[in-house]
């Protein structure tokens, strides 16, 4: 059994389909023909019960019978096949044959008839001959001219019913087998048919699996599951090639970004280990001022390769457990690392408790980038206004330039920099992974011009007042 079943599955799926359309028709069509046969078999010879009962024997007929008797003619030489076999049956089980009919066996049926005690019987038999009969049994209503109880038997042969039986089970194998082998041509034909949209699939796959190209695209026809497949197949490399697509831009991106800072930096190194191999001494003022370009260059560097680290994690990655935080602590915390960074500037802050489901060291690195963009935007001695509502908004207003409203629906984008901002340092991820954090943990971000000028930052994450029950 198993043997079969692992042969079955190693067939090609439209030789399984044509094989199970066949297999099921088949089975069908012996269902039908079966029932048709038994249903015929028990038909047949109750019409032929009808009949014998509605045959009456002619008076004529029983009467020669009658004289075959006197004559003292042997029963069994008398006749030959007619319709019907008629013959008298005596009450002392004497029968007499009638012209043209065949001599049956008397049976104890018969004789209850002749004797008076049934009035007909219905019952089989056969004939000298060994013929099978069906025979009908009344005893006559008008007295014999013998002067003796007598019973009229009307038999027929049952290979009437037998031969029209053997004919019928002809007839519906024959049906039966002709509508398998179409059934198994038509399975055929609806399996290539149907088959033919995964067919073009197939070579669509293999062609991408051969080539890796992704434009390729199926044709869809139709809402059915073929079409619902080919669609989720065109969406799937539409997917890829966007993925590839911005992986590639990726790669020339962050190599764009770090060729500036890696050449800088190499000028400045060439410049001091020339001054070392000459014995030219650099004087102490540049010096100091080529190993802080040394410094900001390496600290550029460690941020922009820490952003890509960040950006490198697919988007459904699972950023890490999420827990219940004090978003207001973690504000907090970023505003002392942006004072530090901004040392300058006046920072204000007016905060609310508010708490929030995220991973408390992507969310505060998130929001150091959001105070990090506004310090590096205000002027020197500036001021930047923090606050968190009683609905758990958070605002980061700055007094810079602001930005223009064309590049407002860019600066999520990765490595995307305004060209008033080039020269200033970021590798312009920053904003990118504030987006992505923010998201992950069901919030929204958008930046907005503020009144009188500057840039306002509202982040807004999903939360509440109090924490939670279950974290106290």
């Amino acid at each position: 059994m198993r043997t079969a079943v692992r042969r079955f599955q190693s067939l090609p799926l439209r030789s399984r389909l044509a094989l199970l359309v066949a297999t099921a028709v088949a089975v069908a069509v012996a269902a039908v023909a079966v029932t048709c046969w038994l249903l015929t078999r028990t038909q047949l010879p109750s019409e032929l019960d009808t009949s014998l009962e509605n045959t009456s024997a002619p008076p004529s007929t029983v009467q020669d019978a009658l004289n075959n008797c006197n004559s003292g003619v042997p029963p069994e030489t008398t006749g030959t096949s007619g319709f019907a076999y008629i013959q008298v049956v005596l009450a002392d089980g004497t029968r007499c044959v009638a012209p043209d009919s065949q001599a049956v066996k008397v049976r104890p049926e018969d004789l209850a008839v002749a004797d008076g005690t049934e009035h007909t019987s219905l019952h089989d038999s056969t004939t000298d001959s060994g013929t099978e009969v069906r025979v009908f049994t009344q005893r006559l209503r008008s007295g014999s001219a013998i002067g003796a109880p007598i019973a009229v038997s009307v038999a027929r042969p049952l290979t009437e019913i037998n031969s029209a039986l053997n004919r019928l089970a002809l007839l519906l194998t024959a049906v039966a087998g002709i509508g398998v082998l179409g059934a198994g041509a038509a399975g055929l034909w609806v399996a290539r048919t149907g088959l033919r949209p995964v067919d073009g699939l197939t070579r669509a796959v293999e062609h991408v699996a051969r080539t890796e190209d992704l434009t390729v695209r199926i044709p869809v026809e139709g809402e059915d599951e073929i079409a619902r497949l080919s669609r989720s197949f065109n969406s799937m490399t539409a997917a890829l090639a966007s993925s590839r697509d911005r992986q590639s831009q990726l790669i020339a991106d962050a190599g764009h970004e770090l060729r500036t800072p890696l050449t800088s930096l190499r000028t400045n190194v060439e410049l001091l280990a020339r001054s070392e191999e000459t014995g030219r001494a650099i004087p102490p003022d540049d010096r100091k001022a080529l190993m802080a370009s040394v410094k900001a260059q390496m600290t550029e560097l460690a941020s922009l390769i820490g952003d890509l680290q960040e950006l490198s994690r697919p988007d459904a990655t699972d950023p890490g457990p999420l827990q219940v935080v004090a978003l207001h602590d973690i504000v907090e915390s970023a505003l002392e690392r942006a004072r530090l960074r901004g040392p300058e500037l006046t920072i204000t802050a007016d905060l609310r408790s508010w708490y929030v489901r995220a991973e408390p060291a992507a969310l505060e690195r998130a929001l150091v980038n959001v105070l990090d963009n506004a310090v590096k935007f205000s002027p020197p001695g500036g001021s930047v206004e923090v606050a968190l509502s009683e609905r758990g908004e958070l605002t980061v207003r700055d007094h810079g330039p602001g930005i223009p409203a064309d590049e407002l629906p860019h600066v999520f984008e990765r490595f995307w920099r305004s060209p008033s901002a080039r020269a200033l340092p970021g590798s312009g991820l920053g904003l990118s992974i504030v987006a992505r954090t923010i998201h992950q943990t069901g919030g929204e971000v958008a930046l907005r011009h503020a009144a009188g000028g500057g840039t306002v930052a509202a982040v807004r994450i999903p939360g509440a007042p109090t924490p939670p029950p279950e974290t106290l």
